[in-house]
């Protein structure tokens, strides 16, 4: 299985790594753009910190719970705060989730205006 399992897919399960090696799974909202899987997510969130130590990580289409609905694939992810990566994740965001993007980021933003960032995924 390639990319091709990701398509009309609303979920993706991602596998990041602790220090320690043990894998922490977690669903999230994605989008494709070329070869390219794109998840937007606060600068501080675990995952996006875990990457940062590890880019090494797994992932497999899901359900919203992270139920796999797919094969699991090695991949490697990097995280890219630049107002030119965000504006551009924020735009296929916006475009996929409509709505309910626009709801999840008023609640980040009443939240204390947290920073975000584009973790990019290459297979």
């Amino acid at each position: 299985m390639t990319l091709k399992q990701f398509e009309k897919q609303q979920y993706l399960n991602i596998e990041t790594f602790r220090k320690n090696g043990q894998g922490v799974k977690t669903p999230v909202w994605f989008v494709q753009d070329g070869e390219t899987l794109h998840v937007w997510t606060q600068a501080g969130s675990g995952k996006a910190k875990r990457i940062r130590n590890n880019s090494k990580v797994r992932v497999t289409p899901s359900t919203a719970s992270g139920e796999p609905t797919g094969e699991w694939l090695d991949a490697q992810a990097s995280t890219d705060e630049s107002p030119a990566s965000i504006k551009h994740v924020e735009t296929l965001m916006k475009r996929k989730y409509k709505t309910m993007f626009y709801i999840f980021g008023m609640l980040g933003r009443l939240r204390g205006g947290a920073k975000y960032t584009d973790i990019k995924i290459k297979l």
